[in-house]
């Protein structure tokens, strides 16, 4: 599975999904021009760890309509986000390598 990693990597998700045998690439910022060098429209997954970038989900989807989203941060997603998102997971209460399993 191709798994595009957006923001801060707090928490060593990214890690905790290679371990896993998936591939990762990291988007320091989901705006489109880092999207797109991300290849977001070739991944399954779009897992985004800085809720202040919420507006990259809408971009991601733009990008790739099949995407399935992933927030893994705390906090709530403004409300066009939460429509597009598909899981969200605060990393208080479940951590990085039972994440990754689960994808």
């Amino acid at each position: 599975m191709n798994v595009v990693v957006a923001g801060p990597d707090e928490t060593a998700i990214a890690d905790a999904i290679a371990a896993e045998g998936h591939t990762i690439t990291e988007a320091p910022v989901g705006n489109r021009p880092g999207l797109e060098e991300a290849d977001v429209h070739e991944a399954d997954v779009y897992l985004l760890t800085d809720l202040e970038q919420a507006t990259s989900i809408a971009v991601a989807k733009d990008l790739n309509p099949e995407v399935r989203i992933v927030v893994y941060a705390e906090g709530s997603l403004p409300d066009f986000a939460s429509r597009q998102t598909d899981l969200v997971v605060d990393p208080q209460l479940l951590g990085p390598e039972a994440v990754a399993e689960e994808l």
